[in-house]
Parts: structure tokens; C-alpha cells; sequence
């Protein structure tokens, strides 16, 4: 039973990871291109490739450790077992 539930709790934890990463790294991509709109074209897409890709990445790490961090209590809270 210890087995499996170390299991469980390792693979929701990295997959709760995994999609915190992506979701964040998407939403503060989003935010800082916000930044962007009020440029004109070539402005535009000069500050979007510039902004980007610091953005993911900063989104990307913080989602990771949350995501992780959370599944791990989650996956640890519904695995938990009485003594």
C-alpha cells in the first residue's frame, strides 16, 4: 500500500505541476502583452517577441512549484490513511 500511494502521489504532483506551468505560462504571457496593445503594428510585434519570452518563463517556473506543491498536499490529503 506504501508502494501506491507514493506513486499516486508523485504522479499528481507532477502532473499537477506540468499543467500549473502551462496555464501559468500562459496567463502572464498574456498579461505582459497587455503591455503591448497600445503601439502600433511593428511596435506591436517588436514588444510581443521581446516581452514573451521572459514572461512564459517566469509563468512556466511559478505555475510549476505551485502546481507541484499542491498536488502533493492534494494527492497526500486523499491518500491519507487512518492508523
Amino acid at each position: 500500500m506504501m508502494k501506491n500511494r507514493f506513486l499516486t502521489c508523485t504522479f499528481l504532483a507532477v502532473t499537477l505541476g506540468l499543467l500549473g506551468a502551462y496555464i501559468g505560462g500562459h496567463m502572464t504571457s498574456m498579461l505582459h502583452n497587455q503591455n503591448c496593445q497600445n503601439q502600433s503594428w511593428g511596435l506591436k510585434v517588436m514588444c510581443n517577441v521581446w516581452v514573451t519570452p521572459g514572461a512564459t518563463w517566469q509563468g512556466s517556473t511559478t505555475g510549476l512549484w505551485m502546481g507541484t506543491v499542491l498536488g502533493a498536499f492534494i494527492a497526500g490529503s486523499i491518500t491519507h490513511t487512518e492508523s
